[in-house]
């Protein structure tokens, strides 16, 4: 289901909770909404619709992946660079990593482990800035 994005700051601002596999069908609302902006974003989390869950799809060169429960387990190479957000009007500045290493539960919560680079590193980061209530 395409679901409304959230704009108020304040709700943006409040850390995540754990994902639960009762969270699955938010998972596929993150999926479906970031596919009806894929126009305009790259990537999502779940508190951009409304739910306080550690919740993430992103594009991955071309095609949406979600992940439940997040963690940067390795980062390196940092550099400076400024992003925008479909939950907020401009950009900002932020420093990001090239390389990261995540730890996450897959669609049937499993948990995996893997490395990303370059832009598709940068969404990841930016999305689980969201889940800590880091507002870029």
């Amino acid at each position: 289901m395409i679901r409304p994005i959230m704009r108020n700051q304040l709700f943006l601002a409040m850390p995540s909770e754990a994902a639960t596999i009762e969270d699955a069908p938010v998972g596929q609302d993150l999926l479906d909404t970031l596919e009806a902006h894929a126009h305009e974003c790259v990537g999502m989390a779940a508190n951009m619709i409304g739910v306080r869950k550690r919740i993430i799809v992103f594009d991955d060169n071309g095609t949406a992946k979600l992940m439940f429960n997040p963690e940067i387990v390795h980062a390196s190479s940092e550099y400076s660079t400024e992003e925008g957000c479909l939950s907020l009007v401009g950009q900002r500045p932020c420093w990001r990593y090239r390389k990261i290493r995540v730890s996450y539960q897959d669609e049937s919560f499993k948990t995996c482990q893997k490395s990303f680079s370059g832009f598709t590193a940068q969404i990841i980061q930016h999305e689980i800035d969201h889940c800590e209530g880091i507002i870029i």
